[in-house]
């Protein structure tokens, strides 16, 4: 696309934030050369941050226009989203979702406007690759990165460019946002698998792009990760029920994890109850050991580790969000 194609198109680009008072400034610094090329402003969506976030957030805003900052009440992301495009979308053509914690390219924004617009895309969505620093964090970024996490998620692995169901959100036409009424905010983790599946339906196309991709940083603690994966997991189970649309084969694999861990549990009974439990466990090890001879990475066990940790919050998840509803419905 030519430099005046870019200018025809007003961008507004969108940063959920807490508690990021030691990324903030660095990610808008990096943006920077987006809001030079294109025709766009930023604003960062703020769920409350008590770390200092808001003053580095309002020192940049008062030096440069482009950059505003307004509150989220509700703290989660799908409402920050919902919340930038109620108050300042009528301006723009496009929004363009930017992760605090997330590491991007230099061009990634003009990539994305660049494929919106030879695409014809009406959401333009982009790998994601993850990477550790801590022992742990890079053991669950080569879990992440592997089909042992991911179960071969393209917008984890990457591929080339094609048009998709889902993918991790980069860009959208406000118009076509507004059209489906946005983010469900009930949805405060799995929000952008449960948009593009009314996205789609509602006959709006999504283009994976191969152009671009972003940088994430995984938790850093066996808990912390746990209790993201126990909400991703409540996430897809509620996106089952609101949609009465089955998980795919890769979710319905890990799906059976909490099963068979409590099937384990009548071993005390009769020991071959804990064979399903013992081989999903051996397979998980197995591939982590075949990830590191094969990649010659040491941490191929310790991702085994944090897969099966995945695995099992994702699945607990999403079997508690499926019985609380249940025994909600029973009781109404």
């Amino acid at each position: 696309m030519t430099d005046a194609g870019l200018t025809h198109a007003r961008c507004l680009l969108v940063i959920p934030c807490l508690n990021e008072a030691g990324h903030i400034e660095a990610l808008i610094e990096r943006l920077g050369s987006a809001l030079d090329d294109l025709d766009a402003d930023l604003v960062v969506v703020d769920g409350g941050s008590t770390d200092g976030t808001r003053t580095v957030v309002q020192r940049i805003a008062a030096m440069d226009s482009r950059v505003t900052l307004i509150d989220n009440p509700k703290r989660i992301q799908s409402a920050a989203i919902n919340l930038a495009v109620a108050r300042l979308g009528a301006r723009y053509d496009y929004l363009i979702r930017i992760d605090a914690h997330g590491e991007y390219p230099e061009d990634y924004c003009q990539r994305l406007m660049e494929e919106a617009m030879a695409t014809g895309a009406d959401s333009v969505v982009v790998a994601m690759r993850t990477v550790g620093f801590s022992t742990f964090q890079k053991a669950t970024a080569f879990a992440q990165n592997s089909k042992l996490g991911n179960g071969g998620s393209k917008h984890r692995t990457g591929a080339v460019g094609h048009w998709a169901d889902h993918g991790h959100h980069a860009l959208m036409q406000i118009s076509a946002f507004q059209a489906i009424d946005g983010y469900d905010e009930r949805f405060s983790h799995n929000e952008d698998a449960e948009f593009d599946y009314r996205f789609t339906r509602a006959g709006y196309r999504i283009w994976m792009t191969d152009r671009t991709s972003m940088i994430y940083y995984p938790r850093s603690t066996a808990g912390t990760l746990f209790r993201q994966y126990f909400a991703y997991g409540r996430g897809r189970a509620r996106n089952a029920l609101k949609h009465r649309a089955l998980p795919g084969l890769r979710q319905m694999l890990p799906l059976a994890v909490v099963p068979v861990a409590a099937g384990a549990l009548l071993a005390l009974v009769n020991w071959a109850a804990a064979i399903p439990f013992v081989l999903w466990a051996v397979a998980c090890l197995g591939y982590g050991a075949w990830m590191a001879l094969s990649q010659k990475n040491p941490y191929g066990p310790l991702a085994a580790m944090s897969a099966m940790v995945m695995h099992f919050a994702w699945s607990a998840g999403f079997w508690r969000e499926l019985l609380d509803f249940r025994s909600h419905r029973a009781s109404s």
